[in-house]
């Protein structure tokens, strides 16, 4: 038996989890999400709390009850809590902005680097931090890799843009003559 599936999944007041036949919709004060279900999962929804069961102890059933159990409680953890990630950016001259709905990153390059925010990502920046945050952990932690992407941190100076929970094996450089 899966250890992470069998556990109950509480519901937060405020949040609402709809059952459907081919996904589940979860709505709360941060938005509204979807999560897909699988036919080898049952999902039953009872004194303000989801239990994610399986049909049978196939290999395929088994691979899916943690899983299914994982997307749903991140879902209702998001439009709940939401979730952020937090990106540094170093080196000098490096600078972040946020312009709306758009980041512009000054690294390093002979022009600036815009990016777009997709619906439902709110970016912020505070001196060369710069928060990403929603509903959807999945599109959180992708659009924080994409703007890692542009300049990833380098180990002799350390400049460039990490996570701020990242830590940066630096490298000796060259010796110098003797």
């Amino acid at each position: 038996m899966s250890r992470i599936g069998k556990l109950p999944i509480p519901i937060p007041k405020g949040v609402e989890v709809k059952v459907e036949a081919s996904a589940i919709s979860v709505k709360g004060p941060k938005g509204t999400l979807t999560t897909p279900t699988h036919p080898s999962v049952t999902y039953e929804v009872e004194d303000g709390q989801v239990k994610v069961t399986r049909a049978d102890e196939s290999r395929l059933a088994r691979a899916q009850h943690g899983l299914r159990r994982t997307l749903l409680a991140n879902s209702i953890e998001g439009v709940a809590k939401g979730f952020s990630k937090v990106l540094e950016v170093n080196g000098v001259g490096y600078k972040v902005g946020v312009k709306g709905n758009k980041v512009e990153l000054a690294v390093g390059f002979s022009h600036p680097v815009v990016m777009e925010m997709p619906k439902g990502i709110e970016a912020s920046a505070e001196g060369s931090k710069l928060t990403i945050s929603g509903a959807d952990k999945q599109l959180v932690g992708e659009i924080a890799a994409r703007i890692r992407r542009v300049r990833p941190p380098e180990p002799y100076k350390g400049k460039g843009i990490k996570y701020a929970d990242e830590t940066i094996r630096r490298k000796a450089g060259k010796s110098g003559a003797k």
